[in-house]
């Protein structure tokens, strides 16, 4: 089956999850994708390892449909091959600071001097052109900056989420930049540079807030599980487990009144509007904490479902795998990797098209494994790839 990005090639320079999950995504989509590799690997491939190699189970999911090559682009020899490999490529993906780009020449106004059309998607914590921008900052760091932390967590107890959502989200939107950017050269013939930043997207996803906040001056506090504009709407604990329930809209509020036998509370000031249930949310949290202590979780979700109420289990990472409607879509999908006794669990493109879907075409590859294959592909004879490996360039 042919990918919509067939024909399309894309050097990653990524690390960790921005860069990586972009490639990844365009990977599933058909582009032939090139990941290069420190000579002895990249930090990111060897967090909580799980295969005799040493790489991690985040690192295998983000780099399946990608070929690997070693490189020292720092070295002349090094950013010669860089050269040759930009002359084929159509993207470049690099979550590094703008000097590291320099240093490896891989800075938009080097690259657009190698290719004149070349599109390059870079992942930076604060984005450019502010007082933080030279900064070093992970996933954690944009959510606080950008008050995801201080909201999500209780009052004086800040908490970030521990899903990295602002690398993942800023992957996503990288890889929508990036196709945007190669439908507009398919009209143009131009390239472009395409711009991702941890904290933009974090703020995007939080503009609710902020813009409440613009207009009103709330300085709401943190709400930890706990909804600010609806109620109730938080976690709970049963006899066995937790729940998470999320009640919005009077109609909803109604069936779950009835169902705890508080018909007074529909007439009730304190709760006549979604604000207004957000504002007194801890008084309906504790009537629904009160009806689940004494009920087994199935129970919970069983009388919930039938109310038509918006409800789910808290699982833990092994419950998730074990649950029935995990199982039963197609949503992970089984890895053989060299070293490991057991598949490692990589998710399936999380977007489906009908008829164009992502595929995973090839396992994520061991370090270097490509290397000579695509030194070979540039013109480099067997001698002078030999010569590249003794001299720690490749």
């Amino acid at each position: 089956m042919s990918g919509v990005l067939d024909g399309i090639r894309v050097l990653d320079f990524g690390r960790f999850i921005a860069g990586p999950f972009c490639g990844m995504l365009l990977g599933d989509m058909g582009a032939e994708v090139i990941r290069v590799d420190r000579l002895d690997g990249s930090e990111d491939r060897f967090l909580v390892p799980v295969a005799e190699s040493g790489e991690g189970p985040l690192f295998l999911a983000l780099n399946r449909n990608k070929r690997s090559l070693t490189l020292n682009p720092t070295k002349p020899e090094g950013r010669e091959i860089v050269r040759q490999l930009v002359k084929s490529a159509d993207v470049v993906i690099a979550n590094l600071p703008q000097p590291t780009l320099v240093s490896m020449g891989i800075d938009y106004e080097t690259l657009k001097t190698i290719k004149e059309d070349i599109i390059l998607t870079t992942v930076t914590a604060y984005g450019n052109g502010g007082p933080y921008s030279e900064r070093v900052g992970f996933d954690g760091v944009a959510q606080a900056l950008a008050g995801a932390t201080y909201h999500g967590g209780r009052p004086s107890d800040p908490m970030k989420s521990f899903v990295p959502f602002a690398d993942f989200g800023t992957a996503s939107l990288a890889a929508f930049g990036t196709m945007a950017a190669l439908y507009e050269r398919q009209k143009t013939g131009q390239g472009q540079l395409v711009e991702g930043a941890l904290t933009r997207t974090v703020m995007a996803f939080n503009i609710g807030l902020l813009g409440e906040e613009a207009v009103l001056g709330t300085d709401r506090p943190g709400y930890g599980n706990r909804g600010y504009s609806s109620g109730p709407s938080d976690a709970f604990k049963t006899k066995d487990g937790a729940v998470m329930v999320q009640i919005i809209g009077p109609a909803m509020f109604k069936r779950w009144a009835d169902l705890m036998g508080e018909e007074h509370w529909l007439t009730d000031p304190r709760f006549a509007t979604d604000m207004d249930r957000g504002d007194n949310g801890e008084l309906l949290s504790a009537r629904m904490q009160v009806w689940c202590m004494d009920k087994a979780t199935k129970e919970v979700l069983d009388a919930l479902d039938e109310a038509r109420i918006p409800c789910g289990p808290v699982l833990s990472a092994k419950q998730t795998l074990e649950d029935p409607h995990i199982k039963a879509m197609d949503f992970l999908q089984a890895m053989e990797f060299p070293g490991m006794d057991k598949p490692a669990a990589i998710t399936t493109t999380p977007v489906k098209l009908s008829r164009t879907p992502g595929t995973i075409r090839q396992r994520t590859a061991m370090l270097g494994e490509h290397t000579d294959e695509i030194l070979a592909e540039l013109g480099y004879d067997a001698g002078a790839i030999a010569s590249l490996h003794e001299k720690r360039v490749a």
